[in-house]
């Protein structure tokens, strides 16, 4: 999950949302391994989040999604990250 506007927002990486998430950020293992190595970059991440969430909340746009993840800190959506990595990799 990831908090935006006090709203808690399911991450779910569905066969769709892999697939349209691969088709603007290239290979999903590339993905994987530019962020343990530390070299996914904010647009990414915010981008993965944003195919893989379950629901979109009615006005919720991609911009405002990524500033409320600058806005908390990446600190605190890395745990969500690494989760959705996980099931990525793993399967649910």
């Amino acid at each position: 999950m990831v908090r935006v506007g006090g709203a808690e927002l399911v991450l779910r990486p569905s066969f769709a949302a892999l697939v349209a998430a691969e088709a603007e950020l290239g290979p999903l293992f590339a993905l994987v391994e530019r962020a343990a190595s530390g070299g996914l970059k904010l647009d990414e991440l915010v981008a993965l989040f944003w195919y893989c969430l379950a629901a979109r909340p009615e006005g919720l746009t991609r911009e405002a999604l990524g500033e409320a993840v600058v806005g908390q800190g990446l600190s605190t959506v890395t745990p969500a990250l690494r989760v959705l990595l996980g099931q990525i990799l793993g399967g649910r």
